[in-house]
């Protein structure tokens, strides 16, 4: 009599196995380095986890099989000191994945296993994926018993995260269609906790969803990943799907309901949690970490930051100049007279060099640095400071903004910064005046951002004393709309 596969509720087994000959194991364990590999299946080989990653083992009393080209081993001990003379020559990584694949996992690979695959790539390649802070905010019950939007509740207590009692939660709120696989792991270096989410699109739990005739069924198969900060309000969510087969409007209704969840699985009786939009987006876990962790430098981003280290004694409402401000506290033409087509003295030259440096430490203090690792890769701000005529606008100009916005739209959709941006600014039309703002969109991109602007400043392209605030990343935000020199992000600038 066949089996049958009756839907559940329940989650994806950590035993489950994924047959060897898909295409989708075999990408996995490509991409990773072969010293990353090997530590991976050394992993495996521990004893605490052969209950959910078993190798292929011959009995003791079989001979090996001569015509097997990965004859398999007759225990663990010979197999851990095969992979570790591996670990010890020089090789390419194909070796090591064909031995997996062909020998030593031939009957499959767990979904534990596959979850360990992809957090070593993560920590391989840290910018792999592009996270977004989002903050956990306490609701008022009234709001949410009335049915309106929820309002936030000023409170300094944090959510606990019981990583148990919350997957346990998370699983509630998952949609009765899907199934997942949740893996959780501590950062070696960051005090972070990440969560991964192999979510695939069944009600079945059963191993037959894994076999090859359901192939598309795991070709389209997500990836999520939710990390949580020690002793923060926020959590850092990556909800960009894996490659594979698309599958329009199922991946926006899967991170919708998982975004739905996280608060979800925070909240308790009468203790109920929501996330709110930081405007902070980045691919380095360790600059989210700097603006938007557990640490000081939540409220002390660029120059402020001096301020955060514990060893520092003085506040900033100490105004007492130390001898190196003093000196670069003059006026520029006091320092950088005008040649006229003259070259400029040697001496000159270095003192402009200097008072440049200091200028932009005073102004960065320790961030902003090429090789701080915690670099953001892309910064938009839309510009809506009054012009500097005094005239008001005239329908003429409105009617050119408003033909400008029409011509955008006409040709597609708009991409996500200019929604994001579109947002903000309408939030700050509610005070609108009759004073002309034209709108200007300043979007950099770069492996540092802040840390390019830093060498503009070093170099004399743009003034320290007339730079903004928002520009140094005080401010801890990747996106915002600024009106009348301040931000709207975290707390707003009025430098």
């Amino acid at each position: 009599m066949p089996s049958l596969s009756v839907p559940t509720t329940s989650a994806l087994p950590a035993n489950h196995r994924i047959p060897a000959t898909s295409p989708s194991v075999f990408k996995a364990l490509q991409r990773l380095a072969r010293p990353s590999l090997i530590s991976v299946v050394l992993h495996w080989l521990h004893d605490d986890v052969q209950e959910i990653c078993p190798p292929y083992l011959r009995p003791e009393s079989d001979e090996e099989d001569e015509q097997d080209l990965y004859p398999a081993c007759s225990n663990l001990k010979r197999l851990r000191e095969l992979y570790r003379l591996m670990q010890e020559r020089n090789g390419g990584k194909r070796e090591v994945v064909d031995r997996v694949l062909e020998g030593d996992w031939r009957h499959g690979i767990t979904l534990y296993q596959l979850a360990l695959i992809d957090m070593q790539y993560l920590y391989d390649h840290p910018t792999s994926q592009k996270w977004t802070a989002l903050k956990i905010i306490r609701l008022s019950s009234d709001d949410v018993e009335d049915g309106e939007r929820p309002k936030e509740q000023k409170s300094m207590t944090l959510p606990r995260l019981h990583p148990a009692t919350f997957l346990q939660n998370l699983r509630k709120e998952a949609p009765p269609d899907v199934k997942a696989y949740y893996n959780i792991d501590r950062h070696g270096r960051l005090p972070l906790t990440i969560l991964r989410m192999f979510i695939m699109e069944s009600p079945y739990n059963t191993e037959r969803v894994f076999s090859a005739s359901s192939r598309a069924t795991l070709d389209s198969s997500k990836h999520f990943y939710v990390a949580f900060p020690d002793n923060s309000p926020y959590v850092y969510v990556s909800l960009t799907t894996s490659t594979g087969v698309k599958t329009p409007g199922g991946s926006r209704s899967i991170r919708q309901a998982i975004l739905e969840g996280i608060p979800k699985a925070f909240s308790r009786p009468r203790e109920r949690y929501g996330l709110e939009s930081t405007n902070m987006s980045a691919k380095n876990l360790e600059a989210l970490v700097e603006r938007r962790g557990g640490l000081r430098t939540n409220a002390a981003g660029g120059g402020w930051g001096i301020y955060a280290d514990g060893n520092k004694n003085d506040t900033p409402l100490n105004h007492s100049l130390s001898a190196d401000g003093d000196n670069s506290g003059g006026s520029e033409t006091d320092v950088e007279p005008r040649t006229f087509g003259l070259k400029r003295k040697p001496d000159e030259d270095r003192a402009i060099v200097k008072r440049r440096k200091l200028l932009a430490k005073g102004r960065f203090g320790n961030s902003g640095l090429i090789d701080d690792g915690k670099g953001i890769e892309q910064f938009d701000v839309r510009i809506q400071d009054p012009f500097f005529s005094d005239r008001a606008a005239s329908p003429v100009q409105d009617e050119d903004r408003s033909s400008d916005q029409a011509e955008k739209g006409s040709k597609g959709r708009r991409s996500t910064i200019d929604q994001a941006l579109a947002h903000e600014a309408m939030d700050l039309d509610d005070d609108e005046d009759n004073t002309w703002r034209p709108e200007v969109t300043v979007s950099i991109h770069g492996s540092h951002v802040f840390a390019g602007i830093r060498q503009w400043v070093e170099s004399g392209a743009i003034k320290a004393e007339r730079m903004p605030g928002w520009m140094t990343g005080e401010e801890g935000v990747s996106i915002g709309v600024v009106r009348d020199g301040r931000i709207k992000g975290f707390k707003g600038s009025c430098v």
